[in-house]
């Protein structure tokens, strides 16, 4: 495990420094990605400003909302670049010679890229994420920090794991299914609101097939003091971390059934 982990940090130094080789061009990218997700932002504030609330939440609860499920996407969408691009590498072929290493697949995927121009879009929600938390009011106590990074860890871990499901079915599909960004994309975009606002089976799916409720909406539910099921909020968050376990089960079973491309 040191030594994975050794090689992992590894691979991700010498992909930093082949990103800082054009540092104009990585200013510009995170620029551009830091004004896109503030636009989003932007959005959200007009709609809370027009009206007031959103089935009785404020702004600053959204963006407590807001906050969580953007920088949870962010650490994801930074590190997985090697697992979302999968099925051009299984397409050229090229997932031949990972097999070849003496190192694990997901590893060496795992570490392929830290996209650093993602860093523009974790500073926007961070900010959105620290102003909410100082408009709240919230008695900000070590437990409630605690349960607010493990939210943030285990949203990361979540989405992380929905991109492995996304490369694993290449194995099976060829091409990737686009049908799991909607789940992946579209569930960043529905839990920047409480998930109380939608249809009891849009709410359904949400908690118990695809559970991105568990690290966003039960922890902030205890965060804000609001009624929550007993102990769920702060073991919720485990939730992430064991739907990512799973996925590299199913990413296991997807390289044994791998023939190679046949070319």
């Amino acid at each position: 495990m040191r030594n994975a982990f050794r090689l992992y940090l590894r691979y991700t130094g010498i992909s930093l420094r082949g990103q800082m080789q054009y540092p104009a061009s990585f200013l510009m990218l995170t620029l551009g990605h830091l004004l896109v997700t503030g636009a989003e932002f932007f959005g959200i504030w007009a709609l809370l400003l027009r009206f007031g609330n959103v089935r009785g939440w404020t702004l600053p609860e959204v963006a407590l909302f807001y906050g969580i499920v953007n920088v949870a996407f962010s650490l994801s969408d930074a590190t997985c670049r090697g697992f979302d691009g999968f099925a051009r590498l299984l397409k050229a072929g090229e997932f031949d010679r990972l097999l070849l290493r003496p190192r694990s697949t997901a590893l060496q995927l795992a570490g392929q890229e830290l996209v650093l121009r993602r860093v523009g879009r974790l500073s926007q929600a961070l900010v959105v994420l620290l102003w909410s938390a100082s408009a709240l009011g919230v008695a900000w106590t070590g437990p409630k920090v605690v349960l607010l990074i493990a939210a943030i860890l285990g949203g990361a871990c979540l989405f992380y794991g929905l991109i492995v499901l996304q490369a694993t079915l290449a194995f099976w599909t060829t091409e990737s299914l686009e049908i799991v960004n909607t789940v992946t994309y579209g569930g960043v975009e529905t839990l920047q609101y409480p998930i109380t606002i939608y249809r009891p089976w849009f709410r359904k799916f949400f908690t118990a097939v695809i559970p991105l409720a568990c690290v966003n909406y039960f922890p902030a539910l205890a965060i804000l003091e609001r009624p929550a099921p007993l102990g769920l909020p702060w073991l919720a968050p485990l939730v992430g971390l064991s739907f990512l376990l799973l996925t590299l089960q199913i990413w296991r079973l997807g390289v044994r059934h791998y023939t190679s491309t046949g070319s």
